[in-house]
């Protein structure tokens, strides 16, 4: 039996984790504080996942340069303050343990920080199925392909051996300029339809309907 990919690369927010909506209030809340036009819960997803600067842009199109930190302060608060209510989707714990037994390497790439996806790790008990993970503070953010390719360079695995799992548009479009595969996720930040459009291998609706495409067969 062989395994379909070598590397299986993971976005977080809204394919690992439950968060999206949860991401998108506290954006809304942010620009709320500082008085900002709140951008609608449509906006607000569709911004999950891209860098700080990109998703800033799109979603609060008058904020300031000057006044990004008092901005990024806000969301923190209030995202800190429901962080410990996130959970996972079910059945990826589950999946992830069957990858790792079938010896495919996992990894991350994803639009938080690094400071926040260790943190994401140590609450999840998830960190120790990755080999390697970029995040959009050490890189090139999405939809730039710069974190594939370096997962591809550290791991010694050729991007048409990787497949990216994500929930988002920037996910998909990032393993298309990468060379990789990519299945979409329909239950996270971005309508399937949109997802459609960047040509994935394939769009499954639950974490379930990941393991036929993933797993040895």
């Amino acid at each position: 039996m062989s395994r379909p990919f070598d590397l299986v690369v993971f976005d977080w927010d809204g394919t690992v984790v439950d968060s999206t909506a949860m991401i998108a209030r506290c954006i809304q809340k942010a620009a709320a504080d500082l008085g900002l036009g709140v951008p609608t819960l449509e906006r607000a997803n569709h911004v999950i996942g891209l860098g700080l600067q990109d998703a800033l842009s799109a979603a609060v199109p008058d904020l300031l340069p000057e006044r990004v930190d008092a901005f990024s302060a806000r969301y923190r608060h209030h995202y800190f303050a429901v962080e410990q209510d996130i959970v996972l989707f079910d059945g990826i714990r589950e999946l992830l343990v069957a990858l790792t037994e079938s010896g495919s390497q996992l990894a991350v790439a994803t639009g938080k920080s690094r400071r926040g996806l260790d943190r994401a790790f140590g609450a999840t008990g998830l960190g120790m199925f990755f080999s390697a993970s970029r995040c959009a503070d050490e890189t090139q953010p999405k939809p730039h392909p710069a974190m594939l390719h370096e997962l591809s360079d550290e791991l010694a695995i050729p991007a048409q051996r990787m497949v990216m799992i994500g929930d988002t548009t920037h996910d998909l479009a990032m393993a298309r300029s990468a060379g990789a595969a990519s299945i979409g996720v329909t239950y996270g930040a971005h309508p399937r339809e949109q997802l459609v459009a960047l040509g994935p291998l394939a769009l499954v609706e639950n974490v379930g309907e990941l393991r036929p495409w993933l797993l040895p067969r």
